[in-house]
């Protein structure tokens, strides 16, 4: 698979790690997927995420987070902005995903942000990826 597109990488591997039903995935670092990890944490997508860093780039390692009864938190979880074909929407036109169930991330002029947050602060962005 050539890394042409790292966030695929990273959606496709929680993805994977998901129906697999894994308690966690680890994949190469980079400072954006981080923030997206970040993001997912806090908007309770995931349980965790860690960051190791070894002399190249750094594995991150996501805590995927599952309910009680063992069914997914995160249900679907797609990539919007492609590197052929990117995705921006100025601050009134963040989609809202699942009538505000799920979240969007927003790669924004003040870094990475939740739809939610790049619209509160008034800035849009490229629309990196969709989770519901």
């Amino acid at each position: 698979m050539s890394m042409t597109d790292p966030i695929a990488d990273l959606l496709t591997r929680i993805r994977n790690g998901i129906q697999a039903r894994h308690e966690r995935v680890e994949l190469p670092a980079s400072k954006l997927k981080v923030e997206i990890a970040r993001i997912l944490k806090s908007e309770g997508f995931i349980s965790n995420y860690k960051l190791t860093e070894d002399k190249v780039q750094g594995t991150l390692r996501i805590y995927l987070k599952y309910a009680d009864d063992g069914e997914p938190v995160i249900h679907g979880i797609e990539r919007i902005s492609r590197p052929g074909r990117r995705v921006y929407r100025n601050k009134g036109e963040i989609p809202r995903v699942l009538g505000g169930l799920g979240l969007a991330i927003v790669s924004t002029s003040r870094g990475v942000l939740s739809g939610s947050e790049a619209a509160k602060s008034g800035v849009g962005g490229e629309v990196l990826c969709q989770v519901w």
